[in-house]
């Protein structure tokens, strides 16, 4: 019994970080053709692409050395190592809800109707402010992790000490209950803000694509770029969905590994697997919704599929 709970865990680890490292890769490759085509991206292209980058980040720090240790990998990481990939995934994770609520407020702000002076000019200067906004998020977000390389160590033989998240590859060490509580409230915190102003901006878009169908019967009638705005912000909707649902999974869990000195190696997997999974689904989402994007990953693969049309051609003519 413990063998196939085991080889479940290590299946599960293994197939979401397979199909998370093929989504974001696709995404960044298909992003790579629209920069080689058209020598420039998009706002919101650039901060698709960011998101897809921080996930697959997020993956490779996370989710690839947890499927190794499941499957009887052991030593992974010394103790410099466990401090670099800790404070890699926690940076990575929290970009990837700020760059989540960052492309909800920019799709806000962008199909706004024009109001006054003040909404003008931030339209105007909107797509200037995405590179600086996000660079600034790196940094934000580096200040406020860095509590993990601190606690983060190799494991050691023997049980694991309380107040000790043992994330099998390495272990974060928080010594006393006051670091342990400290840490949580400010991670919590930090998310629950960009989560709060994410539902805002997006239940904002709901209630604009409600006035326009109200006021009209077909958006796609109205302009092509009004389509692809109302298309861009579906494309929003759903991602924001996507991840506000894993990310109650996950704070519940979080919660509860609070409220103990302990935590169980299980509960700790569990977290793992469902905090990773929107890094896993969101590229499938992006690909199957941006036209962008598919239609590249289409040309890439029509381009491979070339090569050896004609050889069988040449070869049906000998």
């Amino acid at each position: 019994m413990l063998d196939l709970c085991v080889t479940i865990k290590g299946v599960s680890f293994l197939l979401q970080t397979g199909l998370g490292f093929l989504g974001n890769t696709l995404v960044l490759l298909a992003y790579t053709q629209v920069v080689y085509s058209e020598y420039r991206l998009q706002p919101v292209d650039i901060i698709l692409c960011h998101l897809a980058f921080v996930d697959l980040l997020l993956l490779l720090t996370r989710c690839v050395p947890q499927t190794m240790t499941v499957f009887g990998l052991r030593d992974l990481l010394n103790d410099p190592g466990c401090k670099v990939v800790i404070y890699t995934y926690r940076i990575a994770r929290a970009l990837s809800v700020c760059i989540t609520c960052m492309l909800s407020v920019f799709q806000a702000v962008t199909i706004a109707p024009a109001g006054g002076p003040c909404l003008s000019r931030l339209k105007a200067r909107l797509p200037r402010l995405i590179v600086p906004t996000i660079a600034g998020l790196w940094l934000f977000n580096m200040a406020v992790c860095f509590a993990a390389p601190l606690f983060s160590i190799a494991p050691r033989n023997g049980t694991v000490p309380a107040f000790t998240l043992n994330l099998g590859f390495c272990h974060v060490d928080f010594r006393d209950r006051l670091s342990y509580k400290i840490n949580g409230v400010v991670v919590s915190t930090r998310d629950f803000v960009f989560v709060g102003l994410m539902l805002w901006s997006s239940g904002y878009i709901l209630l604009l694509l409600h006035r326009h169908s109200r006021q009209v019967r077909s958006i796609r009638r109205s302009s092509q770029g009004g389509g692809a705005e109302t298309r861009a912000a579906k494309t929003v909707i759903t991602l924001v969905v996507l991840y506000v649902v894993f990310f109650g999974i996950d704070n519940i869990i979080w919660i509860y590994m609070l409220t103990v000195d302990k935590v169980s190696p299980v509960v700790a997997d569990m977290k793992i697997f469902f905090s990773s999974c929107y890094a896993c689904l969101s590229p499938f989402f992006i690909i199957s919704s941006n036209k962008k994007v598919k239609s590249k990953l289409v040309c890439v693969a029509a381009d491979q599929e070339q090569p050896s049309v004609d050889t069988q051609d040449s070869n049906d003519k000998m």
